[in-house]
């Protein structure tokens, strides 16, 4: 389950509640998750694990505006 993915991983729990927060009237807490965790698996074994933060963040940031662009 996705929730559960986001809360084990500190990284992907931090990143949901700052992109959620951002993110609030215009997408679900759900599918901020959701994007999260895919944009982590994504990332996994691509970059550096310092960097994983930043670019986790980003990856989501850029895949939920583009969600909002396309609904537009």
């Amino acid at each position: 389950m996705i929730a559960d993915q986001h809360r084990r991983d500190p990284v992907c729990r931090d990143t949901v509640r700052a992109l959620t927060a951002e993110f609030r009237g215009r997408v679900s807490s759900t599918v901020v998750a959701r994007t999260v965790v895919t944009a982590r698996e994504d990332l996994q074994g691509q970059i550096q694990p310092e960097a994983l933060a930043e670019m986790l963040h980003r990856l989501a940031q850029h895949r939920l505006d583009a969600m909002i662009t396309a609904r537009t």
